[in-house]
């Protein structure tokens, strides 16, 4: 049923927006289109950096 529906792409879904929201804010500080879509942008740089920093380095293993 769940497969059917793609209920587990819609949660991951959620669950990436709940993230973005809590470590930028739930609303957009500026009022034009384009400062806007910069705003976006920037939060999405940032929220990749802290993903990134929570990865581990893999090594090669002799």
């Amino acid at each position: 049923m769940e497969k059917d529906s793609g209920y587990h792409q819609r949660s991951i879904a959620e669950t990436a927006m709940y993230r973005f929201k809590q470590l930028i804010g739930p609303k957009l500080s500026l009022r034009s289109y384009n400062a806007q879509v910069g705003e976006i942008l920037a939060g999405v740089k940032v929220m990749n950096k802290v993903i990134g920093l929570g990865m581990p380095i893999r090594q090669a293993v002799n």
